[in-house]
């Protein structure tokens, strides 16, 4: 009784860890930006955009989770038995967008630490990079990167719910918008789910579960549950940041376009505000750094012996890139479109193979798929395919300009 307690409390840890990993990861600089700027320009009824991607987010989480689960296998090796080669296409683009987006989360690091302490932008990417590839140095690696999202993970929400009732948001016109809203915007929707779920976000608790050893049929429940409570960490600072940002601009107050996050919590809270807004930055950031990276390398590290061997060494080295491309080149806008462009295309590709995997019994063997799951994730596939293939539409000409 008391090993199956304590088998109990290891997966409930082990969940939580991976739960945390996934909505750390989500949370990075531009989930605080994207959330900001959409509120100040759909103000209340940015609420039905929440609620909506909420609903999109728990329903391509929940599919991704349970199917990597059940059959036991990462995102890749899955696409891989679905269709030979798909697998290594897959990982290409999570690679290719994780590096990307983790030069640009390596960059709000800087930028938080250059709030705190007025330290360049670089420096502060620096030891940020450091402090993030001390985590993969320690011997129980994942341990340490399940307590550092955790922790950070608080800390973030808990000073973005203080700044919330400092500007004193109208929080009754925000619940009515959020059911009836004067505006719907498709793409802050797309936005949102692409910034919660897409790319490689889904996979870090999903990768990190499998890792831990939480699979198979009999660990579904508490995967289902862990899922649907890394959406709500998510979506708990998206709803706070959201009501801070509507209590702000309700007011009249304008915000910088330079940096409106910052603005946000300075008007709010004046320049001890402004402060909470650099741990909040940093941590948002640097978390996002150590989950792209963890991630990214999951993608690959099955493909050759040498790779799962030394994947901590890989994920270092990731971190480091990063950090380097970023102090000696800076941002690479044009890749950074170009990236977040294709990133759009993840969520659907990824989605779409693990609902065909799941009705494969090589690969999940005699477990049967929820049909309203299955009805849920084709909708979500379609939905996100055509606002993925607009989304590169409308970005690869921005790089000629």
């Amino acid at each position: 009784m008391k090993k199956e307690n304590n088998l109990k409390n290891t997966n409930r840890s082990l969940l939580l860890g991976a739960a945390f990993l996934m909505a750390t990861s989500a949370i990075g600089p531009g989930f605080l930006t994207q959330t900001t700027v959409f509120t100040e320009s759909l103000l209340a009824s940015f609420g039905f955009v929440i609620l909506i991607s909420i609903i999109i987010d728990i329903g391509a989480q929940l599919n991704i989770w349970r199917i990597i689960a059940v059959s036991e296998k990462r995102a890749q090796d899955i696409a891989n038995d679905v269709l030979p080669g798909l697998g290594y296409f897959l990982a290409l683009l999570i690679v290719m967008g994780g590096l990307a987006f983790n030069i640009g989360n390596i960059a709000g690091a800087g930028l938080g630490t250059n709030v705190l302490f007025g330290i360049s932008a670089q420096t502060g990417a620096i030891l940020s990079g450091i402090l993030a590839i001390g985590i993969f140095m320690v011997r129980e690696a994942g341990k340490a990167m399940d307590k550092f999202a955790q922790i950070l993970g608080f800390v973030m929400i808990g000073l973005t719910v203080y700044v919330m009732f400092t500007a004193s948001p109208p929080v009754g016109e925000a619940v009515v918008k959020t059911f009836v809203p004067d505006k719907i915007d498709i793409l802050a929707i797309v936005t949102l789910v692409g910034g919660t779920v897409g790319g490689y976000i889904t996979f870090a608790g999903g990768h990190r579960l499998i890792d831990a050893g939480v699979k198979g049929q009999e660990a579904l429940p508490e995967v289902t549950r862990g899922s649907i409570f890394a959406i709500g960490i998510a979506s708990l600072m998206r709803i706070f940041l959201f009501l801070a940002v509507l209590g702000v601009v309700s007011q009249g107050l304008k915000l910088d376009p330079a940096n409106p996050p910052a603005s946000v919590f300075q008007l709010a809270a004046g320049n001890f505000g402004y402060k909470i807004f650099g741990i909040v930055m940093w941590a948002a950031a640097v978390t996002s750094v150590v989950g792209a990276a963890y991630t990214s390398v999951s993608f690959i590290r099955t493909f050759h012996p040498w790779l799962e061997k030394h994947h901590q060494k890989i994920i270092i080295s990731f971190i480091a890139i990063s950090t380097i491309v970023f102090v000696f080149v800076g941002r690479p806008v044009s890749i950074l479109v170009l990236v977040g462009s294709v990133n759009g295309l993840i969520l659907p590709i990824a989605l779409g193979v693990m609902l065909i995997a799941a009705y494969k019994t090589k690969i999940v063997g005699d477990y049967k798929h929820p049909m309203w799951m299955t009805i849920f994730g084709i909708l979500i596939v379609i939905a996100m395919s055509i606002m993925g293939v607009y989304t590169l539409i409308e970005g690869i000409p921005q790089l000629f300009k």
